[in-house]
């Protein structure tokens, strides 16, 4: 018996020692994190070569996504902690920018950016007075343009480290592994150039269904309605996005139709069994449609530029320790793909986000040319996907 407790003490003193030794390497690695940005009176050269390889993928590759997405002008505003810059704008914009859907007026007057350029063209910026008030992360009017909008990289890095230990009880605020967390949340180049073509394509829809954007984006004042506390309608929600993601994964069309369908039963028995108002029901069907759709062209663009032979990011990007040349995007997706399953018993519309993104995925694969139907309209992904499976394959 003493040998045994000397054994199990031995273990636990090693537990420990590991544990202490994790907790030290973090505190450390936390004492190097940027607090402001290396440079924020105009853009870096890396913030400019992630910009001009989204242009330069979108151009190259977004029709094959999304016919018509690919060639829309959509200019972009990026920020910093203390200025926003716009870039791909043809000529002199006017003052600030329209809060999308409000139309409420925000910023200033936009000033050329001195001694500096962006692809050989000129490019815009103004100072950020309130903190508070950013472009944000969606789609903004400048003038009459739909124009994307998104915090660099650099400057969404500490935000997002100043916003988690905000969050965290001070004892605990030295020892989480922020690096990690952002590096799963952000880190590769590719994954921020997604999200810059994810704001790209609202832009789009904004362009093409400024109307429908509007509802889609009124709606989310059901969001403090929606039962997310209901442990009968997360359970519910389990089944259902377990059914979506095996359908996506299904190794034949039959497969996927028989999943599919199933999937489409267990949403209409959710929605009866909770008493879902039509309010709710529009809000999923509305958020599945903005953030879904823009989703999916965040993910099929990368996997676009991982599948197809030949393609060629920009040469800036070269030097870029943080881009892999888009070989880790199937890897991505696959990993999407799960966090599908895991979102169903989370508060929170993330989980439209993924479950209208793999409803059009299926299409992908069900109904070949769907996008050109759900851009326009009052359809939602799973209005196609009914109809897509409603006969047999």
């Amino acid at each position: 018996m003493h040998v045994k407790t000397r054994g199990v003490m031995k273990v636990v003193t090693g537990l420990a020692s590991l544990a202490i030794l994790v907790l030290a390497a973090s505190a450390l690695s936390n004492l190097g994190l940027p607090t402001r940005s290396q440079v924020v009176e105009h853009l870096g050269d890396a913030e400019k070569a992630r910009l001009a390889e989204l242009f330069h993928l979108r151009q190259q590759l977004g029709d094959a996504v999304w016919p018509g997405w690919g060639q829309a002008d959509v200019p972009v505003i990026v920020y910093n902690e203390a200025y926003a810059f716009l870039v791909g704008y043809p000529g002199p914009p006017p003052p600030g920018w329209l809060k999308m859907p409000q139309a409420s007026p925000r910023g200033g007057p936009w000033e050329l950016v001195p001694g500096d350029s962006f692809g050989g063209q000129p490019y815009y910026r103004q100072r950020l007075l309130d903190p508070r008030i950013t472009p944000e992360s969606f789609t903004v009017l400048v003038g009459e343009r739909w124009v994307a909008t998104l915090a660099t990289k650099e400057f969404a890095q500490i935000d997002f480290v100043r916003g988690l230990r905000a969050e965290l009880p001070p004892l605990l605020r030295p020892f989480v592994p922020y690096r990690l967390l952002w590096h799963l949340l952000m880190g590769e180049s590719e994954t921020y150039i997604g999200a810059l073509a994810h704001e790209t394509f609202h832009a789009y829809q904004g362009q093409v269904a400024a109307e429908r954007l509007g509802h889609a984006e009124r709606v989310t004042a059901q969001e403090e309605h929606y039962p997310w506390q209901d442990p009968g309608l997360a359970a519910a929600w389990q089944e259902e996005v377990d059914l979506l993601a095996d359908a996506v994964r299904a190794s034949s069309d039959v497969e996927a139709t028989v999943l599919a369908r199933r999937f489409l039963s267990r949403r209409d028995e959710r929605r009866a069994q909770a008493s879902l108002a039509p309010a709710l029901i529009d809000y999923e069907r509305q958020r599945e449609w903005l953030e879904g759709l823009a989703k999916y062209a965040e993910l099929a663009l990368g996997r676009a530029a991982a599948r197809t032979p030949g393609y060629q990011p920009v040469p800036a990007l070269a030097g870029d320790p943080e881009f892999h040349q888009y070989a880790t995007r199937e890897q991505f997706w696959a990993r999407q793909l799960e966090e599908t399953r895991r979102l169903a018993r989370r508060s929170g519309e993330t989980r439209f986000y993924y479950a209208g993104a793999a409803q059009v995925a299926l299409l992908d694969r069900l109904m070949p040319g769907w996008q050109v139907r759900l851009i326009g309209g009052q359809e939602a992904p799973e209005d196609l996907l009914r109809k897509a499976v409603a006969a047999d394959p």
